[in-house]
């Protein structure tokens, strides 16, 4: 996989820190509070002369870094003659990740505020504040940051001189046995390599509950032996009192029933999760587990002494679950929407109109970060309103092709013909799901396609 150089702007002034807030339309941390930065372009090679306060630091990196602070924030540094420019390190992003960047940070420190000016293209917001308050507020839950990030936040917390930030690269973190993310305070999640759809290889399985309080592992899914034990060897770290499954599909519960019994744990579900599951699976799958069936309203646990709630989100999946605790800060939202890849509805689980009826709801909740069971966290609903979106849009191309005379095979030739043919099964479903909530809803007059 390539690895794109990029650089990061760490700006201070007197005890303040800048950070800006990314817009949730960006493909790479939507949402996120971040510090203002980007790739290294290829006109960043050569250019004009550097201002001395560049000296010492390599001149494409330093090029990327002011012409990065002039397009989003409208920052000129080269009046600052007394300027002091220090590198902080370097951060890798792990292997995981579907884009990989070597980031390098460079804390750029002013003599005074200077008026900015945001790039709404890419940045919704950019403040000042002292790294101790940033500190809090992500501890509080308000901020979605990237590992690198919170590393530099707490590093200038505790000193503002510093000169080295542990931990700034995921290879000199805690030596966890998986990838262990915790975008959100309070809600970590464990990166478990499993069975899924490609282009996804990962199920995010995440870790809830206060730490005096009952702790909750949610859709752990290891793809095998060796991945179950990194996860079995890890779990003791935080302990855990219960195992919990969004829904059914095998790539959120594989294994799940052994971890269970290897720690003595009940596992909790939906009443359709579990249903199905007895009868794809048979009883024996569950034996010797306590099971608990959780509806609409039920807490599950505790984030930040908040209530977790259970959401019933059907659609994808007629027993799928979300979490979301009482303030709405974050939601986990299973397979309502994908990180990476598209949703399949599927009969029969699934349900097209029930799926709209979801996404409505959860965007009129709007939680303020959404966190899917592949892919990265996500800033606002943004995704949500854009998937449904999505979703009307094909409808309307569905019917239009129904009514030109065109069966299922052609509009699915027709609607993906730059698909990969590994995923034509997968896109044909959907097709076939939007026929039968058009049929349902008497647009086809009970007529098939």
């Amino acid at each position: 996989m390539k690895i794109v150089d990029a650089v990061t702007a760490v700006v201070t002034c007197g005890d303040e820190l800048l950070m800006v807030q990314r817009q949730p339309f960006l493909k790479s941390f939507p949402g996120f509070h971040a510090f203002p930065g980007g790739k290294i372009d290829a006109e960043d090679a050569d250019g004009a002369p550097l201002p001395d306060f560049c000296a010492g630091h390599e001149p494409r990196l330093l090029r990327g870094l002011l012409r990065e602070l002039a397009e989003e924030l409208a920052l000129d540094l080269t009046p600052f003659a007394a300027l002091q420019v220090r590198a902080l390190g370097v951060a890798l992003t792990p292997p995981t990740m579907p884009v990989r960047f070597n980031t390098y940070f460079y804390l750029v420190d002013l003599p005074q505020q200077p008026p900015l000016t945001v790039d709404t293209r890419e940045i919704a917001s950019a403040e000042w504040a002292h790294p101790r308050e940033w500190l809090a507020r992500f501890r509080a839950g308000e901020l979605l940051l990237a590992p690198p990030t919170l590393a530099v936040v707490e590093a200038l917390a505790a000193d503002p001189q510093a000169t080295e930030v542990p931990g700034l690269d995921f290879r000199t973190r805690v030596d966890y046995e998986l990838p262990v993310i915790e975008h959100v305070y309070g809600v970590r999640n464990i990166l478990v390599r499993s069975h899924t759809l490609p282009p996804a290889q990962h199920t995010n399985c995440f870790l809830l509950g206060d730490a005096q309080s009952h702790r909750v592992l949610v859709d752990p899914s290891p793809a095998d032996a060796d991945e179950f034990e990194k996860l079995c060897s890890l779990v003791p770290r935080f302990g855990i009192h219960e195992v919990f499954l969004t829904h059914h599909h095998p790539d959120h519960h594989q294994q799940a029933p052994e971890l269970a019994r290897r720690f003595g744990v009940p596992i909790g579900m939906s009443e359709d999760t579990h249903r199905r599951l007895l009868d794809k699976k048979g009883h024996d799958y569950f034996h010797d587990l306590a099971i608990h069936h959780y509806r609409e309203g039920d807490t599950l646990c505790r984030w930040l002494d908040r209530p977790v709630r259970v959401h019933e989100v059907p659609g994808h999946d007629e027993g799928q679950l979300a979490l979301m605790p009482e303030n709405r800060a974050w939601c986990i939202v299973g397979d309502l929407i994908q990180g990476i890849g598209t949703v399949v509805i599927a009969k029969p689980e699934g349900d097209m109109r029930k799926y709209y009826a979801t996404l409505e709801r959860m965007i009129a909740l709007a939680p303020r970060v959404i966190m899917p069971s592949h892919g990265i966290a996500l800033g606002s609903v943004y995704r949500l309103e854009e998937t449904l979106k999505h979703r009307r849009l094909r409808e309307q191309q569905v019917l239009s092709l129904w009514r030109e005379g065109h069966d299922l095979e052609s509009m699915l030739r027709l609607i993906y013909a730059d698909l990969d043919p590994r995923l034509l099964g997968l896109a044909r479903l959907n097709i076939e799901s939007h026929l039968d909530k058009l049929r349902i809803e008497g647009v086809l007059d009970g007529a098939t396609a």
